[in-house]
């Protein structure tokens, strides 16, 4: 049985990095060992100062904007990544951590199931990983648990199963800023409709991954994944703690993706996701609904 508390870094501390760091702080067992953050309004300071926490007895952390100054061979237990969205873009990040010894932690989206679309990257990370004994887990809310994993262990009182219907009304408004531009949030019609026609709009990131590990996981090969955005519009000014939108512009993505097998729908996706959508009448909420024998519905 472990005696020391786990030491923990964290590489990031946009909205979700700080709020994986306050939470922690409730937690008994885990240690805050060190912070990087390249942001100057974030740099030299204390995390307790900027999460706005006492710090009471617990040894003080000054985010960093080095990560070689944060972490070296095996000086933590784990390192939490909220950086990036992509497989592709966090590989470098995770790669250093892995070759120090450390366990990673992601919140990738993409990482959630990173052989979805880079399979050849996953493998490496997985070489790597073993090879200096450590582990590396993408995971999340959502890729990583509502929309697919959930899913998956939902099937698992089935008989059979013939389709499959995910859907989760989100708030946006958690989220920081790198989530409001791949969102769209505050910007017009016509910008987000170009956005959409030329890639540089991402919107939710995760479909292919949630699609891909449902198919994996109960033996159905997924021959095409297509998916579809639409601006949410709307029709009063909304503010949140990271994005503004106003009236007229986009507060939000509806997003829709499918997953065919043997050329038919199987697997279902609906996540409209937007800043304060309380405001016009919409509340969040998760729905699963499992086709087959005996049908779910959750």
């Amino acid at each position: 049985m472990r005696n020391e508390n786990v030491k923990v870094a964290i590489w990031g501390f946009g909205a979700m990095g700080s709020g994986m760091a306050k939470m922690l702080l409730t937690k008994k067992g885990v240690d805050i060992v060190g912070v990087c953050d390249r942001n100057a309004a974030r740099v030299g300071k204390s995390i307790f100062e900027l999460l706005d926490i006492p710090r009471g007895d617990r040894p003080e952390v000054i985010v960093t904007a080095d990560i070689d100054a944060v972490i070296s061979e095996k000086s933590c237990d784990v390192v939490l990544t909220a950086t990036d969205s992509f497989t592709e873009k966090a590989f470098p990040r995770i790669k250093l951590i892995l070759e120090k010894k450390i366990n990673v932690i992601s919140t990738a989206e993409e990482m959630a199931y990173p052989q979805a679309q880079n399979p050849e990257l996953a493998a490496e990370l997985d070489r790597i990983a073993k090879e200096n004994g450590v582990t590396v887990l993408g995971t999340g809310i959502n890729p990583g648990l509502i929309m697919d994993l959930l899913v998956v262990v939902l099937t698992g009182c089935m008989t059979d199963v013939t389709a499959i219907e995910a859907k989760r009304v989100n708030s946006l408004s958690p989220f920081g800023h790198a989530v409001m531009e791949e969102q769209g949030v505050g910007i017009t019609v016509d910008e987000f409709n170009r956005g959409v026609a030329d890639g540089s709009l991402a919107g939710h990131v995760g479909f292919a991954e949630s699609i891909r590990m449902i198919g994996d996981a109960i033996g159905w090969p997924v021959e095409k994944i297509e998916t579809q955005m639409a601006p949410i519009v709307t029709t009063v000014d909304r503010k949140s703690p990271h994005g503004f939108a106003a009236a007229g512009n986009v507060a939000g993505v509806n997003m829709t993706g499918q997953g065919f097998v043997d050329g038919e729908v199987k697997i279902n996706m609906i996540h409209p996701q937007q800043i304060e959508p309380e405001m016009e009448g919409t509340f969040t909420g998760d729905y699963i609904t499992l086709k087959g024998s005996p049908e779910v519905n959750m």
